[in-house]
């Protein structure tokens, strides 16, 4: 594969995740809510949601918060021609830890939820560490 493929295609799918995201979280949360609010000017505070639209909502504002460090990291990674197989390993390990991450949330499993989100910043500092010339 060419060097910087994987990285980068892991940037495009992570995006993607991220989109499901959105769609699935609003999905779920349309469902508890209904559309009658979702559809109103929403002055008045949101009827409660659901223990899994919750979660599917966490797990969203929970991946926006590292995917722009995943993806200036790959970003650099190509620009600075740093590509090697730590990078690609760790954008692997972010994308895929990133998606199991969205069921194990949605279902509340805890202990594994963490392992998993840990995995997920591993992938990321490995990129890191490859932008940062030092993997």
């Amino acid at each position: 594969m060419e060097m910087g493929l994987t990285e980068s295609t892991m940037l495009l799918w992570s995006v993607v995740l991220g989109l499901v995201q959105i769609v699935i979280a609003t999905m779920a949360v349309n469902r508890d809510v209904g559309l009658p609010y979702n559809l109103g000017s929403r002055d008045e505070p949101s009827p409660a949601v659901g223990k899994v639209a919750g979660r599917l909502v966490r797990a969203g504002a929970n991946f926006r918060e590292t995917f722009g460090l995943f993806a200036v990291s790959v970003i650099l990674v190509i620009v600075l021609h740093r590509q090697s197989n730590i990078s690609a390993m760790g954008a692997q390990i972010y994308f895929w830890s990133r998606l199991v991450y969205v069921p194990v949330y949605a279902l509340g499993i805890q202990v594994v939820r963490t392992i998993v989100w840990t995995l997920s910043i591993v992938g990321l500092v490995m990129v890191l560490l490859a932008a940062l010339g030092v993997a």
